[in-house]
């Protein structure tokens, strides 16, 4: 009976290390990044060194940036060292104005199962190749557009890496409105 307790709690605390150092490798990614990040006035550079950061810590995938500018919609992309292409054409072409209007309106993480379900349309047998995910980017309730990222469907991303980047994506929304609202000053 001792041998058997002695057993459960040695799984117990082998359990809460390995938590404790998932909980450390997110502060470490999230300090990385802010540190990576701060004091960056042009857009342009904050997005390529957020683009790097999320593939570092993804590995080998595409991040693209949906931002509402003050009239517009803007798309930022920053592909990885290989890019994911299927016959020339990425993920990011078959998104509409409403696809991404609904995206926006659902402010959630959303799978590729749930852009089809608000309308993606796209060559099926392709797409079942991608694993993607969006990632919201907002202020207040206001929402700045969103994080694309994409990758073939072999490397799945866990729902650990997803978990770090979505913990960064405050304090990069701040950073984005930062450098926009600088950008729309200079004009």
């Amino acid at each position: 009976m001792n041998a058997q307790k002695i057993d459960i709690l040695c799984r117990d605390l082998i359990s809460a290390q390995r938590n404790f150092i998932k909980r450390l490798g997110t502060i470490s990614f999230t300090a990385n990044f802010y540190e990576a990040i701060i004091g960056t006035n042009d857009l342009s550079d904050l997005l390529c060194t957020a683009s790097k950061l999320i593939r570092d810590e993804i590995g080998d995938c595409n991040v693209v940036f949906f931002l509402f500018g003050a009239d517009h919609l803007a798309l930022h992309t920053f592909e990885s060292g290989q890019p994911i292409t299927h016959e020339h054409q990425h993920l990011e072409n078959y998104f509409t104005p409403e696809i991404v209007d609904n995206i926006c309106k659902a402010n959630k993480l959303c799978t590729l199962d749930d852009m089809f379900a608000m309308g993606l349309q796209g060559n099926l047998i392709k797409l079942s190749e991608i694993s993607a995910f969006t990632i919201p980017l907002g202020q207040f309730g206001s929402s700045l557009g969103f994080i694309l990222v994409y990758h073939t469907s072999q490397n799945t991303v866990t729902a650990e890496e997803l978990s770090k980047v979505s913990v960064v994506t405050c304090g990069l929304s701040r950073a984005i409105q930062s450098c926009q609202m600088l950008l729309h000053s200079a004009d």
